[in-house]
């Protein structure tokens, strides 16, 4: 997993600068970052892996729009 971000701008820069196709927000533990194509999400607990809710989209877009489509997604979804 590459290096956790606090926003999307910061996750894009993550993964324009390792080279990683796909950028996230784990809305569990609520951190932004950089991954690549599905790499999962989440935590150990007691030895178990315990995958985070995470909206993930390609790094090609832009910071805007990638505020801009989890922003759309999370009023289309509100129980998500």
């Amino acid at each position: 997993m590459a290096g956790m971000a606090a926003s999307w701008r910061e996750a894009k820069e993550c993964a324009v600068r390792e080279g990683l196709p796909q950028v996230y927000h784990d809305c569990d533990s609520n951190v932004y970052g950089a991954c690549g194509t599905g790499e999962p999400q989440g935590s150990f607990k007691g030895g178990v892996f315990i995958e985070h809710r995470c909206i993930c989209m390609p790094s090609h877009l832009s910071a805007d729009e990638l505020e801009e489509k989890e922003k759309r997604f999370r009023s289309e979804n509100p129980d998500w």
